[in-house]
């Protein structure tokens, strides 16, 4: 059976009863998604100072178009709820910490080859 709705009351120090008033976040729904949108669309993925020695050690570029294809696969593998992926093609492979949005080292094509990939949960082509 479906009774009426009643409005929830909260008794105060008192002994008063005061309506609950329901919380709401700051701002509106379309500020908030607007900022989360623009953060989204901002961030890039980073180096950490491991990656960028190692990079540098076998002859890795980092140019702003690599960059972009490694935002990318972070986008892609956090849609699919993964933390650590192996972003990879035919000469290069990256292991990369989705949450941070950084990467964590940086293999050429020689290291691949002998290499085994542990710790992660996806992987994906750039």
């Amino acid at each position: 059976m479906v009774g009426p709705i009643h409005s929830l009351t909260q008794t105060t120090l008192n002994g008063q009863q005061a309506p609950v008033q329901a919380q709401r976040p700051a701002g509106d729904f379309g500020a908030v998604f607007q900022q989360e949108l623009e953060r989204a669309q901002t961030r890039q993925v980073a180096f950490s100072k491991h990656a960028l020695s190692r990079a540098e050690e076998r002859g890795i570029e980092v140019t702003p178009t690599l960059l972009e294809r490694l935002t990318d696969s972070v986008e892609r593998a956090e849609a699919k709820g993964a933390t650590n992926i192996l972003a990879l093609d035919q000469s290069l492979a990256f292991i990369v910490n989705v949450p941070n949005g950084r990467v964590i080292t940086a293999l050429s094509e020689e290291e691949m080859k002998d290499s085994i990939f542990t710790n992660i949960d996806g992987a994906v082509f750039l």
